[in-house]
């Protein structure tokens, strides 16, 4: 679940816009969000495996007090009611842009289309087998990412200043807190927390958990980067606009050459509809946490949030605007949650009652506490530019 998160539509199309837009000048803001994935994950992990319980239960068990238990059982909603209803519109929208570039029609169309399907396959609870499939469609999409990057030959100054020299080039801001928000997905902490119990039980199985969460990370990681570079060498100073998958397909033409629209539009569909399964299954796991009721999919509560975060993306997908710019700012969104939900993640892994000698030491805190900061000044930075102050 985690390695799908990073290669949904809002990874392809922020990280091709990245790329396009800038070079490699923002590969320093995806190397901060792969280190802060694997400090926050490895949180998230080590909640469900040692505790049993999900970060919203977690949270709502952690205050004692009504109103402090029921305010923060609010924000978590809140938090990922919204963003998960703008990450599900991204999700629907860059599923729609691969059906555009193989059957025609529109995106917004064919976002509807997804919806209902991505509807179906929660209430029967079959999405699982879907869900494996199509993240094999997407690995191999990846694949070929990994491969163009390397046979466009990226310079290796470029690659290293881009790494190693934090910069925002001029308009590059709202992208940079984009490239956070679609690595370090907030939604995933809640939704890791509460899988990883049914694959890991107790301490001893920290180790392993650990292991598959790291390999999942850094794999996700440099495909996002692999994105980066192809978008780099292909499409970056061309002046052309990338509006749509065509447009971003061009970055796998020296490998496919005349397949690669037709690759890339599986591939964003592929993206795009695991991604419309798991964000809804999300927020309905986080809620019903927060609140405490039942965890199962079946269970009137976790189907009423699943079906109000799904048919909010569709509602808002068939506006008609633009699905590049949804996506985008659905990543945006992300970026500027992301502080808030790490917070509270914090406070339930250094909560010494359930975490026992499993809680939190002094490098966890520092690292976390590193992440959230940084995380929440760009965030802040972001909101300040879209309100027209800096």
């Amino acid at each position: 679940m985690v390695a799908a998160a990073f290669i949904g539509p809002g990874t392809v199309t922020t990280a091709t816009l990245a790329g396009a837009g800038f070079g490699t000048a923002l590969l320093w803001a995806l190397a901060f969000s792969i280190a802060a994935t694997l400090v926050l994950q490895e949180m998230s992990a080590r909640l469900g495996v040692v505790t049993g319980l999900g970060l919203g239960e977690a949270i709502r068990r952690r205050f004692s007090h009504p109103v402090l238990r029921w305010g923060a059982a609010l924000l978590i909603v809140s938090a990922i009611g919204v963003g998960n209803a703008a990450f599900q519109t991204g999700n629907l929208l860059g599923a729609g842009l691969g059906l555009e570039a193989v059957a025609g029609g529109t995106p917004r169309i064919w976002a509807l289309v997804i919806g209902l399907v991505a509807g179906l396959l929660l209430w029967s609870g079959r999405y699982r087998l879907v869900e494996g499939i199509l993240v094999v469609m997407v690995a191999v999409m990846s694949i070929v990412f990994v491969v163009t990057a390397i046979m466009v030959r990226p310079s290796l100054a470029g690659i290293a200043s881009g790494l190693f020299v934090p910069r925002l080039p001029d308009g590059a801001l709202l992208l940079t807190v984009a490239l956070v928000g679609t690595t370090v997905v907030p939604y995933n902490l809640f939704l890791h927390a509460s899988a990883v119990r049914e694959r890991f039980q107790g301490p001893g199985a920290l180790g392993a958990a650990r292991r598959d969460l790291t390999l999942s990370i850094l794999v996700g990681g440099a495909v996002s980067m692999a994105i980066v570079l192809t978008a780099a060498g292909t499409i970056h100073g061309s002046d052309q606009e990338v509006a749509s998958a065509a447009d971003m397909a061009r970055q796998l033409e020296p490998l496919l050459g005349p397949w690669a629209g037709g690759f890339f539009a599986v591939g964003l569909l592929a993206a795009g509809l695991t991604s419309s399964v798991t964000a809804p299954l999300a927020a309905a796991w986080a809620t019903a946490g927060a609140l405490g009721w039942k965890t199962d999919l079946s269970a009137p509560g976790m189907r009423g949030v699943w079906m109000v975060v799904l048919g909010t993306g569709m509602v808002l997908a068939a506006f008609g605007v633009r699905p590049v710019e949804v996506i985008l700012f659905a990543q945006a969104a992300n970026g500027v949650l992301l502080p808030c939900v790490a917070a509270f993640l914090l406070l339930a892994v250094n909560d010494a009652r359930w975490m026992g000698e499993r809680r939190n030491g002094t490098v966890g805190n520092v690292l976390g506490v590193t992440v959230t900061a940084v995380a929440l000044a760009l965030g802040a930075r972001g909101i300040l530019a879209a309100l027209g102050f800096l």
